[in-house]
Formats: structure tokens, C-alpha cells, sequence
């Protein structure tokens, strides 16, 4: 690609991803002072029904309209947390400070999480940043890889040595708030979602272990115990299964004569949801998202 027309490419990305107006339009000056009419004219022709400001202003506030558009289809709790007007407001701030760099609209919201942490959220600070990061493992446990299982053998030899890897798309969450129930309530037919967060924010924090996974392209969520949210993290940290399982019995409550009977149905009930992946598997690619991530929880 030659200089000159990675320069020209700069220059109308630039121009194109200048925010809008509150009326929608395009600014008649750019946030570091260039004013947009001779900008425009600069690169762009205009014709007999439209100057080159107005045939501009068209791919503008097209972007605009699509990359929120997106935010709302793949943050749709968040929105419900928020209320749409200061989720709008926020999405347009954000977008404004983290430009899109990526050629695909799943990480459009790739950095949204610590930049709402940075923000004045009010009293739904906690809870919209548990429903931010659940809503982002949402989007990434339908793109991400499925890699092959182990056979039944694979499982049947396993030893303290052990180093089981989880499948790619599993994506685990120690959260404050019941944000899981909130979002498959959103993401239902939508009812009772007002009084559901009007419970949970009363209710005040508890903490949740979540698991998030794919299964037939569709993405699930699983509460898990304390036990076993902290062996699946050892895992997925790369520890072997003695320390993974050092790891989640430290501090437990349960008693030792039930933990072997525990263990057993947890990495039985793991094998089933297809958690584990293969020793020396390929990995397969990922499926492709087309930017909607709304399929039930």
C-alpha cells in the first residue's frame, strides 16, 4: 500500500469517526479545531444534489448508526441496567475515547469494561460492571474456538501431573451480583426484567462463580461452587491437576469424606458439557459471530 493512499485512508477514517452532533449531524468543526467543510472538500467530490460536507456527512453518521447499533444488540443488560439514555450517552463517550481499531464488530466492546470503571456510574456502578463483563464473555464464549475432547481413555489416565486444558470458549466469572439471571431475563421475551433488578439491587452483593460456555451455538451460563470455580481457574491457569485441586480444596468447607464423591461428579458433569480439550488436539477455528451475540442463555 503506497503512502499516499494510506494517507487518504487516515484522513477519511478520521473524518468518518468524528462523533456526531446531539442532532445527529456532523460536526461543522473536528474536536482538534479543523473545520469539516474545506476538510471535506479536500477528498470529496461533490455533485449536483449534495456538497462534499453533505456526502461526507452520509458515511458519518452511518458509521455512527452502526457501531451503536451493535453496542445495543450485544449489550443489551447493561442497557437495561443503565436505562437507554445513559447508555447511549456512555456508548457514545466510550466509542469517542476507544475508537473501533479491529476490522470486526466483536470487539467493538473489547475495552469497554475498564473504561466504565473509570466513569460515574452512581449507585449501579457494581452491578452494571458485573453485567459489562458477563455480557463480554457472552460475546466471547460464541466466538471463540471449540478444540477436540478427550475420549473417555484421555480421562481415564489422568495423574496428579496432569495439565487438563479447557476449552477456549469457556469463560469463568466471580461476580458480585445474580447479573445471570437479570441478562436471560433480557434476553428472553424481556418481562420482568424491572422488577428483577429492582430485587437484585436490593438484595445488595453476594458473590457468584459463573461459568460461561458454548454448546451448539448457543451460549450457556452454570453457577458453580466455590470448589469448583477455583479448580476450573487453576486449570485454565495452566496448573496441574494435583495443584488445581490443592487450589480449590484450600479453605473449603466440605467435608474430605466428600470430596472424592464431588470430584467425580464434577469432572463427569465437565466431560459431558465438552469442557476439556483433547491432549495434543488441533484446534478448530472459530465460528463466525456476524455481530449479533443475542441467543439464549
Amino acid at each position: 500500500m503506497s503512502g499516499e493512499l494510506k494517507a487518504f485512508q487516515r484522513r477519511m477514517a478520521a473524518a468518518v469517526m468524528e462523533p456526531l452532533t446531539r442532532r445527529e449531524t456532523m460536526a461543522r468543526r473536528r474536536r482538534d479545531g479543523v473545520r469539516m467543510e474545506p476538510e471535506a472538500a479536500a477528498f470529496v467530490k461533490p455533485n449536483d444534489r449534495l456538497s462534499s460536507f453533505e456526502r461526507l456527512e452520509i458515511y458519518n453518521r452511518q458509521y455512527w448508526l452502526r457501531v451503536l447499533g451493535s453496542l445495543r444488540e450485544d449489550y443489551p443488560g447493561l442497557r437495561a441496567v443503565l436505562g437507554q439514555p445513559r447508555f447511549d450517552a456512555l456508548m457514545r463517550a466510550y466509542l469517542a475515547a476507544c475508537p473501533s481499531t479491529s476490522f470486526t464488530l466483536r470487539n467493538l466492546g473489547s475495552r469497554l469494561e475498564p473504561w466504565l470503571a473509570g466513569q460515574d456510574l452512581g449507585p449501579k456502578r457494581a452491578l452494571a460492571l458485573d453485567m459489562a463483563r458477563l455480557e463480554r464473555a457472552h460475546i466471547e464464549a460464541f466466538d471463540e474456538a471449540d478444540e477436540p475432547k478427550p475420549t473417555p481413555e484421555d480421562l481415564a489416565d489422568l495423574r496428579e501431573s496432569t495439565r487438563l486444558r479447557l476449552q477456549p470458549h469457556l469463560r469463568l466469572l466471580r461476580l458480585d451480583h445474580p447479573v445471570d439471571d437479570l441478562l436471560i431475563l433480557v434476553r428472553g421475551d424481556g418481562g420482568g426484567q424491572r422488577q428483577a433488578l429492582r430485587r437484585i439491587l436490593a438484595q445488595g452483593p453476594r458473590e457468584i462463580f459463573l461459568a460461561v460456555h458454548r454448546h451448539d451455538l448457543t451460549v450457556y451460563y452454570k453457577r458453580l461452587g466455590p470448589e469448583a470455580f477455583r479448580i476450573l481457574d487453576a486449570l485454565q491457569r495452566r496448573a496441574s491437576l494435583g495443584s488445581a485441586l490443592e487450589a480449590g480444596f484450600t479453605g473449603s468447607a466440605l467435608p474430605e469424606a466428600e470430596r472424592p464423591a464431588f470430584l467425580q461428579q464434577a469432572f463427569q458433569q465437565w466431560a459431558a458439557f465438552g469442557w476439556f480439550v483433547r491432549p495434543g488436539g488441533r484446534q478448530n477455528p472459530p465460528v463466525p459471530s456476524g455481530g449479533n451475540h443475542a441467543h439464549s442463555a
